[in-house]
């Protein structure tokens, strides 16, 4: 009885498989294999583990803080802050020839002025020192930002007080009012700005001087050409703008100081540290508050023109509008109650048409907004009238001739490519020997033009001249035989005397 249950294989001791294999030994085995080549077994990552490897590999990317040089960061913006000597210089002559590409209205003269403009300094020192609780390099930046407004405001001044051109540009017009454009280049200026004065490596503090002083120097000098021309709402636009842009590109800066984790300024004597801190609380408060307020109408403005000109992009389709033309728009934002003036031409509209149009405004978020129609049927119109419907005609001309130019490319390459394609010789002797009564061949590309689906195709044609009498029957064989040959379905065959 003992031998018998000797004999019987034990469970734990000796694993096999359908083939009598001792599997424990497989086991081991593989496990040594891969013990001994040093592999290891792949692991499957869960979804949390997936997007947490995903978030350290995205900021490893974008990471900025090992480059940063703090003591020369800060030692650059400070030198940067001086004006004095040849900086000032540099600021007039980059004024006066930014005023010059602002009155001629070129946009190259323009940055080619910003390329050697020294407005950054100040304004990124601002930042800086707000960021750190420097309240010398505050009141130092502050000083010389005051010294270069006035300078810059003298040289664009005396410019456009002399120059014969007087008249205001395109681009003197669009630095008279700010966008949200406007805040979003300011903003990012001064990122790009002071994360270029960071960098321990290659500094790119040109490229970003001129991204800061695209927002800082066509105002100034709008602001000039207002004083030099007696028109103080260029100024005072201008200057408003030139305001929200140091505004944002001081506070770009400030951001990406403490974002850096830029070290504050310590004090021995805890009462000075408090007055500091103070001041400079107070500072921020009074240049916080007006700037959020002005933000905050910017915006507005914004939100207010294009929901405007969606407005009038949908009437402009509508039925009410058939046989009628707007010739020209105008936007006035205004906080108490803002308008839309159209000037039409046509038919003319009547009273419940009109308010028909003016109920659309409560669709477009414009319920305050006031529609303001100027018609005009068949009577004079005013010089602004006209000159609108004078550009719109010469722009809606252009439309036409471009369409028509292009479409002349594509035929003509339509045509050149049929042409290039036909093996004409081949194409001749093989006629020759299959219709000995054919004479001549000649092989063209004609457009053909439906008026009523407004498409344009274009049509293989083979002239023929035969050297007997025309046949109806031989002329279908000739035809078949080349749209065959030339896989051209539409051939058409035309017989010449």
């Amino acid at each position: 009885m003992e031998n018998i249950i000797n004999n019987i294989p034990s469970e734990n001791n000796d694993k096999k498989d359908i083939n009598g294999n001792n599997t424990e030994n497989i086991e081991n085995n593989i496990e040594n294999n891969s013990s001994e080549s040093g592999e290891e077994i792949p692991h499957k990552l869960s979804f949390k583990e997936f997007f947490k490897e995903l978030w350290k590999r995205i900021k490893e990317l974008v990471n900025i803080a090992e480059d940063t040089d703090i003591a020369a960061t800060i030692n650059n913006i400070s030198k940067g802050v001086e004006f004095k000597g040849d900086n000032v210089w540099v600021l007039f002559f980059a004024i006066i020839i930014a005023s010059v590409g602002l009155n001629v209205n070129s946009t190259a003269v323009i940055i080619g002025a910003m390329l050697v403009s020294p407005l950054m300094g100040p304004i990124m020192g601002i930042g800086l020192s707000v960021g750190i609780y420097d309240l010398v390099l505050l009141r130092k930046s502050l000083k010389n930002l005051l010294l270069m407004v006035v300078i810059s405001l003298i040289a664009s001044s005396l410019y456009f007080l002399v120059t014969p051109l007087s008249e205001a540009q395109s681009e003197l017009l669009a630095r008279t009012n700010p966008t949200i454009f406007d805040v979003f280049i300011a903003f990012f200026g001064g990122l790009a700005g002071i994360l270029a004065q960071s960098r321990k490596q290659e500094k790119i503090t040109i490229v970003s001087g001129v991204a800061i002083a695209t927002a800082l120097m066509p105002p100034l000098c709008t602001a000039g050409y207002g004083i030099g021309t007696g028109q103080l709402r260029y100024f005072f636009g201008a200057f408003y703008l030139f305001f929200i842009n140091s505004f944002f590109i001081a506070l770009a800066t400030f951001l990406m100081v403490r974002y850096l984790k830029f070290p504050k300024k310590t004090f021995i004597n805890p009462v000075k540290e408090r007055k500091v801190k103070r001041y400079i609380f107070v500072f921020s408060i009074i240049v916080l508050v007006p700037s959020i307020y002005l933000a905050i109408n910017v915006i507005k403005q914004a939100s207010f023109n294009s929901s405007a000109i969606q407005y009038v992009n949908d009437i402009s389709k509508s039925v009410v509008m058939d046989g009628v033309h707007i010739v020209n728009t105008n936007k006035v934002y205004n906080k108490k109650g803002s308008e839309i003036q159209l000037s039409l031409v046509g038919k003319s509209l009547t009273n419940e048409q009109v308010a028909v149009l003016q109920q659309r405004l409560v669709d477009f978020g414009l319920k305050d907004t006031k529609l303001v129609i100027k018609q005009a049927f068949g009577g004079e119109l005013d010089v602004k009238t006209q000159a609108a419907m004078l550009q719109d005609f010469i722009e809606t001309k252009e439309r036409q001739i471009q369409e028509r130019d292009s479409i002349i490319m594509v035929l003509e390459n339509k045509l050149a490519k049929g042409n290039n394609n036909i093996p004409v010789k081949q194409i001749v002797s093989e006629a020759k020997t299959i219709y000995p009564d054919i004479s001549e061949l000649m092989f063209a590309t004609a457009v053909k033009y439906n008026s009523q689906t407004n498409k344009v195709d274009t049509l293989p044609i083979v002239n023929v001249s035969w050297k007997t009498e025309y046949n109806d029957s031989l002329s279908q064989s000739v035809t078949k035989w080349l749209s065959i040959r030339l896989e051209q379905p539409k051939l058409k065959l035309i017989k010449v005397e």
